[in-house]
């Protein structure tokens, strides 16, 4: 029996690849929490008499304040993973404390895997957007670390199980040899 890695996994389910989107997901909430010791050494900056205990207080506050405004931020990246397994691709989506979204799709299902790099900032901290196309609809999956590699790694485990992707359209070559068929028939 293989290890169970997440709670709904099947008893017969290979957990075959794991991911996560890129940490800059985290930047607003990086942004907030560098905020806090600023704000929490404005008292002893204004009055500088007060002395440095209510400098060292104050920034012990700010701290905590900073991590209380990044915690959130932190959740929603670390417990937002993307799995791939024998049997399904599963999108698991952190939005908030107490909310959140699963995408479970069979990878017999999966048509087309491919990914984009748009952008200066996305070329130089290397991040993109995986595009996959499926039976049931298009899913889109924004900033992840490396997507040429996670691309290649799904379409060389979807091949792996024995499925082959579809490209579509057709390309040119089999048109053409197509239609030389319908016409000799």
């Amino acid at each position: 029996m293989p290890v169970q890695y997440f709670e709904d996994q099947f008893e017969d389910e290979e957990v075959l690849f794991v991911f996560r989107k890129h940490p800059i997901v985290m930047r607003l909430g990086l942004v907030l929490g560098s905020l806090g010791p600023l704000l929490g050494v404005i008292p002893a900056a204004v009055k500088p008499d007060l002395g440095f205990g209510w400098f060292w207080g104050g920034l012990a506050l700010g701290c905590l304040l900073g991590f209380l405004l990044f915690f959130p931020s932190w959740i929603n990246w670390y417990y937002s993973v993307f799995i791939m397994t024998d049997q399904r691709f599963i999108q698991i989506t952190q939005k908030g404390l107490f909310h959140r979204s699963v995408v479970d799709i069979g990878i017999n299902q999966i048509q087309m895997v491919n990914y984009e790099v748009a952008g200066f900032q996305e070329t130089i901290l290397g991040y993109g957007t995986i595009l996959m196309q499926t039976y049931l609809g298009d899913l889109t999956i924004h900033n992840l670390h490396h997507p040429a590699k996670i691309q290649k790694k799904m379409i060389n485990i979807l091949r792996e199980q024995g499925i082959i992707l579809k490209n579509f359209p057709a390309k040119s070559k089999d048109l053409d040899a197509q239609e030389d068929q319908s016409e000799e028939e």
